[in-house]
């Protein structure tokens, strides 16, 4: 801003103060934090005639009048708060700083740029969710209040019904994440918007509740035990009777069934189907896969498959919860030189035909190659493809990188 501050620049002033204070504001006027003026000060460093004859006369003349023109129209909530300041020996009263509510706030930029892009949030709405949230009880801050304002209508409805169902259910041991009877709750709504229930609630009902077990689907790939005639294919489950066949040396966890069900013999392995995001975390916790000598991870090239392998090693490098210790996690076919290898087989389009989108998110356990690769696939500029399927790779090249794998790593 210059010196003196026309009408129009101070109402964009406004505005930019709502978008960065309105939940302060509403807040404030159920009791919470302080009251919020939308404060702009419309001379600064202009507080002596010296300082208005430096300006020159002609421009002090042509923006009091503007000011005076503009008071007219002040709308309710707004003040024009003026100061006396003494110009060639004669005092007079002059503008010095516009204060406002929020109302007046609002009105002022309705009221006085009719064509003007609005504040960013809906005064009247963000009261009736500020309301709705006191009503359910819910710990209102101006943090919470903006994140629900984000959110659409039916989220915020099961929002205010997760919140009353946890004060009349202290203890949600008795169910998973999964199966919480939270009225209009789908079964994956807290995997986006548990954090958020946290805060509101003063509580996590995802540290409560019963966890669930981890089921996998594993391949015995060991010829020794192909040979004896015993079943190839086997499931697992966390705390069950049931044990494995054999005690393997080498786990490789993939993505994709049929890269699981004919992965070729390879001695003294198992190869473990990893179903997702949140269960590759889980895989890391299980005891005969921390134990083994080598733990290898094989994704698609996407940036699924690259957050998979971050949060896989991200876990098995941290002591487990049985005690077992930290464990390094590789990869095999993921890197910047099979992003080139096998560019042929890249793809733009998901399943459904729609684009596959970018991915800004830092992966912080990434080799340096695999960096590459995935910054190279998830940027959101140009970028030849997106995805390369794990089925796409020849299960004869996974068995040549295992190999030399664990050649590097022996």
């Amino acid at each position: 801003m210059s010196a003196l501050v026309t009408p129009e620049d101070a109402v964009a002033a406004v505005r930019r103060k709502i978008d960065r204070k309105w939940a302060e504001a509403v807040c404030a006027d159920l009791g919470i934090g302080d009251q919020i003026v939308f404060s702009v000060p419309l001379r600064p460093g202009v507080s002596t005639g010296k300082a208005v004859e430096q300006l020159g006369h002609g421009a002090w003349h042509e923006w009091h009048v503007q000011w005076r023109e503009f008071a007219i129209q002040l709308p309710v909530g707004v003040e024009l708060v003026r100061k006396a300041l003494t110009i060639r020996g004669v005092a007079g009263d002059f503008p010095v700083t516009l204060n406002a509510d929020l109302d007046g706030a609002v009105s002022l930029i309705a009221d006085t740029r009719p064509g003007a892009e609005p504040p960013i949030v809906d005064v009247d709405r963000a009261r009736a969710l500020a309301s709705e949230l006191g009503s359910a009880r819910a710990i209102l801050t101006p943090a919470t209040l903006r994140a629900v304002s984000h959110l659409q209508a039916i989220d915020v409805r099961v929002l205010v019904n997760a919140l009353r169902w946890l004060r009349q259910h202290p203890d949600a041991g008795t169910w998973t994440l999964r199966q919480l009877p939270v009225p209009g709750m789908h079964t994956k709504w807290l995997d986006t918007h548990g954090a958020l229930l946290r805060d509101v609630a003063g509580r996590d009902v995802r540290d409560e509740v019963r966890p669930r077990l981890t089921v996998m689907h594993l391949t015995y790939v060991d010829p020794d035990h192909a040979a004896s005639g015993r079943r190839r294919h086997d499931a697992w489950t966390t705390g069950d009777v049931h044990d494995i066949a054999y005690r393997p040396r080498v786990v490789l966890v993939v993505e994709n069934r049929d890269s699981r069900l004919w992965f070729p013999p390879f001695k003294d392995t198992i190869v473990v189907e990893g179903g997702g995001k949140a269960a590759a975390a889980l895989l890391a916790n299980v005891p005969w896969i921390r134990a083994a000598d080598h733990v290898v991870y094989w994704g698609d090239i996407d940036a699924d498959g690259y957050t998979i392998l971050d949060q896989f090693r991200a876990t098995l490098a941290e002591p487990a919860p049985d005690g077992a210790p930290a464990k390094l996690g590789t990869s095999i076919l993921m890197d910047a030189t099979d992003l080139h290898h096998y560019a042929q087989h890249g793809v733009n389009h998901d399943k459904a035909g729609s684009p596959i989108k970018p991915s800004p998110v830092p992966l912080p356990h990434l080799t340096e190659a695999e960096t590459t690769a995935y910054n190279t696939i998830a940027t959101a500029g140009p970028t030849p493809f997106r995805r390369i399927e794990q089925e796409a790779i020849p299960l004869a090249h996974a068995v040549t990188r295992l190999l030399q794998n664990l050649e590097r790593t022996r």
